[in-house]
């Protein structure tokens, strides 16, 4: 049905601590703007739940590892309104309808280079040409010039009213030229990015280093370096935070919540949802009636209760309450088919993975409510990275993800037309339908923010009546912070983790 494919990391980030501080701050002081005090304070030993998938390509799921350490940055960040605020560049204006200028500000690639207008010009096009796309160019095609000593001119194929919003994507970081030297397609961040903090070594998918970058645009980092593990093991992750072996821990299970002291817990209500996606373009979920007979069959209020130990709100829509707009302006489910007896349809292949650690308990959950309404289904739990591939090639039935809606761009639409739409780069649930596609098409197109919204939960409005998404509960994340530890951001978009005023 399509020959795109998006590998996404299903955890956050991008660190700009010039709006940092507008995030949550763990650790006591709400300071993130790097000032210099304690600048040679002591290393922040960090624990991820993701190991590297991709060589830590930017194009891809390691996007957010690498803002989330502080190692990358773009153009722009988000803001805690979900608004483009400036990073890279300081300011921009629209040229027409299908240009934008954005203006520079003075700063230093981690391997001594100037970030100029061709240096940024050269990087983002180096994004247009990826194979695969990355997320957030998803349906858009870019051109980048230098347009003068500071400027870079981006002209969009088809007008862009959001565009500052998606140049805030992990995935388009701004790298120097030396990053892809090695060709190949390959691109390497270590010691050509632009952050606080500068990545020195990699140790495969095990752990990595990063030294304070003192000539940092925005001022020096408090911490003199860090030291990340990839822990996919969330329990093992807890455990090292409780025997002082780490600073910060993310992703804390919900189960091993109560195991940690009150004071180094801290939850965050964010942008991820958790749902079950049910197949519509191969096997039992090809009928809707299936699919409306599978959601009528899941009671989502024991989710946020029960297996999440009331970490999170009951399954209400692809936005959740982190999305402060979205629940004054959804609207019921359009089209939804009548729903069948599941009768013999053979069995249902229903899939999660473990590097978050509640998704295996929420699949065993479906799995046994969709058996008590008479279906059929073997559960397969795996390491993320090893199940990707085969979800997106529509491989199983039905596939329990946990997705943080604005993470890729920040814009509400831009997660429908990726996940739900026929051509849609992360379209997990084979979703192909015509009037779907035209109502997201339609938001696409709108520049003003309300009525984007309005147009989002339109379209959302027919994606819930597809059944081809079941939201079950949205999430908040439990942050693992040492009582030494200060300035950890605690981002709803789950961009950020580290800062600038990060310390202990």
């Amino acid at each position: 049905m399509r020959s795109h494919r998006r590998s996404r990391l299903l955890a956050p980030f991008l660190l700009v601590p010039l709006t940092a501080g507008c995030f949550s701050s763990g650790g006591g002081d709400d300071s993130a703007s790097g000032d210099g005090k304690d600048g040679d304070g002591a290393r922040l030993r960090v624990a991820l739940a993701f190991p590297p998938a991709e060589n830590l390509s930017p194009y891809g799921a390691d996007a957010t590892l690498l803002s989330r350490l502080g190692v990358t940055e773009g153009l722009t960040a988000l803001d805690a309104n979900g608004s483009a605020a400036p990073a890279l560049a300081e300011s921009w204006r629209r040229d027409g309808d299908k240009t934008w200028e954005f203006t520079l500000r003075d700063a230093t690639f981690q391997d001594g280079g100037d970030v100029t207008p061709a240096a940024v010009a050269a990087s983002l096009t180096r994004a247009t040409e990826a194979k695969p796309a990355p997320a957030a160019l998803a349906g858009v095609t870019l051109g980048v010039k230098a347009g003068g000593d500071r400027v870079v001119r981006v002209t969009t194929a088809e007008p862009d009213p959001v565009l500052p919003l998606r140049l805030s994507s992990p995935s388009l970081a701004i790298l120097s030229a030396k990053a892809y030297e090695k060709g190949n397609g390959r691109v390497d961040p270590v010691g050509h990015a632009t952050g606080p903090f500068e990545l020195t070594e990699v140790n495969g998918a095990t752990s990595a280093s990063l030294e304070r970058f003192d000539d940092y645009w925005g001022g020096r980092a408090q911490a003199s370096g860090i030291d990340a593990r990839f822990i996919a093991d969330g329990t093992a992750r807890a455990n090292a935070l409780r025997t002082g072996e780490l600073d910060i821990a993310e992703a804390v299970p919900v189960a091993q919540a109560a195991s940690l002291d009150e004071k180094t817990r801290r939850d965050t209500a964010t942008t991820r949802t958790t749902s079950l996606l049910l197949n519509a373009s191969s096997g039992t979920f090809k009928d809707a009636g299936l699919r409306a007979a599978a959601r009528a069959a899941l009671d989502t209020s024991v989710f946020a209760k029960d297996v999440y130990e009331g970490y999170g709100d009951p399954g209400a829509g692809v936005y959740g309450p982190a999305v402060t707009w979205a629940e004054g302006k959804r609207t019921a489910p359009v089209g939804r088919a009548a729903a069948k007896k599941p009768g013999d349809g053979g069995t249902i292949t229903l899939a999660t993975y473990d590097n978050r650690p509640e998704l295996p308990e929420v699949a065993q959950v479906v799995k046994q409510q969709l058996e008590k309404a008479g279906f059929t289904v073997k559960l397969t739990v795996r390491e993320y990275s090893r199940l990707e591939g085969d979800a997106l090639d529509g491989k199983f039935d039905a596939f329990v993800l946990a997705r943080n809606t604005l993470l890729d761009t920040g814009d509400p639409v831009a997660v429908l037309a990726s996940d739900y739409t026929c051509d849609g780069g992360f379209n997990i649930a084979q979703l192909c339908d015509e009037g779907v596609d035209r109502a997201v098409a339609d938001a696409e197109k709108i520049a003003d923010t309300a009525k984007r919204q309005d147009a989002a939960m339109a379209a959302e409005a027919r994606i819930l009546g597809s059944d081809a998404v079941v939201p079950l509960v949205h999430q908040r994340i439990i942050t693992g912070v040492a009582d030494s530890v200060q300035g950890v951001v605690l981002d709803p978009y789950e961009r950020t983790l580290v800062g600038t005023g990060t310390r202990r």
